[in-house]
């Protein structure tokens, strides 16, 4: 009897346990909640997945917006002009990212993000998204073939902005391609379930992908969260060195 309720206790346990790991993989119970008073810059990011947006509605109660444009050499969001244009028509701060393709050279990537975001003063810095998908998460090209496409896109990006590009990356984008290769650039680390590393230098962190806010209607119904690291002076100061 004391074997099957012991048993009966350990499976019970187990059960739980792989419960709440589930719900905390699946971000239901969130790990991350950084605290305003510490962060207290916020912002979002989208793509055309969040469909229409009012922004009016969505800009409320935050400070920035990073809205998808480009992937690869030839593709380009369907929402991006709109969001583009209407973003700018609210209080937020306002950048465009680019999806990096691991089979098209950087230059013709840079090209293809160039001839659709339009840069205005006070834009934040592009960035460029990196991240392993595909079969690349199972078998992902060397970083002596990927950095150089890299650094050719970021050369050029930089040349058009006149301004250094930031690097969005995962754990596994930032330790395979970024870390050690992009001293002067900044870095948007994505991490949901812990808090980044200070060593990193990070400048933005996506602490959660699964938030639900008014002024959109697409079919993904969660939202990236982001804050950035420093004071409300120190952001407006980082905007105005990335304007110049």
């Amino acid at each position: 009897m004391r074997k099957t309720v012991k048993a009966l206790i350990l499976a019970g346990t187990a059960a739980v346990c792989g419960t709440v790991l589930f719900l905390i993989y699946k971000q239901v119970i969130k790990l991350n909640t950084p605290s305003e008073e510490e962060y207290p810059v916020r912002g979002i990011d989208v793509s055309s997945y969040q469909g229409e947006i009012d922004w009016n509605v969505l800009s409320r109660g935050q400070d920035f917006a990073y809205i998808k444009a480009t992937e690869g050499s030839t593709f380009a969001d369907e929402r991006f002009a709109y969001n583009w244009e209407h973003s700018r028509e609210t209080p937020l701060r306002v950048g465009a990212y680019h999806f990096f393709s691991f089979d098209s050279g950087g230059a013709a990537q840079a090209e293809n993000f160039i001839g659709n975001v339009k840069g205005f003063d006070g834009m934040l810095p592009p960035v460029i998204d990196v991240e392993l998908y595909g079969d690349h998460r199972r078998d992902p090209k060397p970083a002596e073939e990927v950095v150089p496409e890299l650094r050719e896109m970021v050369g050029r990006l930089e040349a058009e902005y006149g301004m250094k590009p930031i690097f969005y990356a995962t754990g596994s984008g930032y330790r395979l391609y970024v870390r050690d290769n992009f001293p002067d650039c900044g870095l948007w680390i994505r991490d949901v379930y812990t808090r980044p590393s200070e060593d990193s230098g990070w400048v933005f962190w996506q602490y959660s992908g699964t938030d639900v806010l008014d002024g959109y209607n697409g079919e993904e119904k969660y939202i990236d969260r982001n804050v950035f690291r420093g004071t409300r002076k120190e952001f407006e100061d980082f905007c105005a060195k990335s304007s110049s």
